[in-house]
């Protein structure tokens, strides 16, 4: 017989609040607390749904101090759901030392399915998504260097999200590292009213968006090498 599940790992839209599952209204309204990335954004989503629920902030700057307390609590007999500010929590987000200790802690701990960025982004690129690797945000100094002379050969299809003040900066890199033709797709604003999505080579890419005010969160798919 399966126990019961103390920890629930919950994916939040990523833009559209239309995005999230109907499994996940009711977990958020069944637990006992949430711990919120930000609990502003995440008190916007409950305030749209109509669900009243304690709050309690869980994000890298305070995680290493809070995840004792919070496995104390739950085994005790408390449940709870972790939400990003978008998308699926521990996906370039804090959320694996929890889950981590509460598996070590003997909690078990469930992930539901939902929203992530650099699916849709993958799939909207046209680029081979059989094969592909997820590097989320590269280091932006110290490591970035050794990372992208080791990913120059790499065959399979490339995810990185970035900052949108870093965009072109990261494309030249790209560029540098990978050849000025390589096909990539960058994505930007996914599910939201200015959603778009630009197909090119690497070097098409940074003329276009140099010229450009970019805003909004940043996937970038490339193809690997030939």
């Amino acid at each position: 017989m399966r126990t019961a599940t103390q920890l629930y790992i919950v994916p939040t839209p990523i833009g559209n609040l239309e995005d999230i599952t109907l499994r996940a209204l009711r977990i958020l309204k069944e637990v006992d607390f949430i711990l919120a990335e930000d609990t502003r954004t995440s008190g916007n989503l409950l305030k749209h749904y109509g669900i009243e629920k304690k709050l309690v902030p869980h994000h890298l700057f305070n995680e290493h101090k809070t995840i004792e307390n919070i496995v104390d609590r739950l085994k005790d007999g408390a449940t709870c759901a972790l939400v990003s500010d978008a998308g699926t929590p521990a996906i370039s987000d804090p959320g694996y030392l929890l889950v981590r200790s509460c598996i070590q802690a003997g909690l078990q701990v469930e992930c539901l399915p939902g929203p992530t960025a650099f699916v849709p982004a993958l799939v909207n690129s046209g680029i081979a998504a059989d094969h592909f690797i997820f590097e989320g945000f590269l280091p932006h100094k110290k490591g970035r260097h050794t990372r992208l002379t080791s990913l120059a050969s790499e065959e399979r299809t490339m995810i990185f999200y970035e900052s949108p003040h870093r965009l072109v900066k990261a494309l030249k890199q790209f560029a540098e590292y990978f050849g000025e033709d390589r096909h990539a797709c960058v994505s930007r604003e996914l599910t939201k009213i200015y959603e778009e999505n630009v197909r090119g080579s690497l070097a098409e890419l940074i003329a276009w968006f140099e010229r450009k005010n970019v805003k909004g969160e940043i996937v970038i798919v490339i193809a690997g090498k030939s």
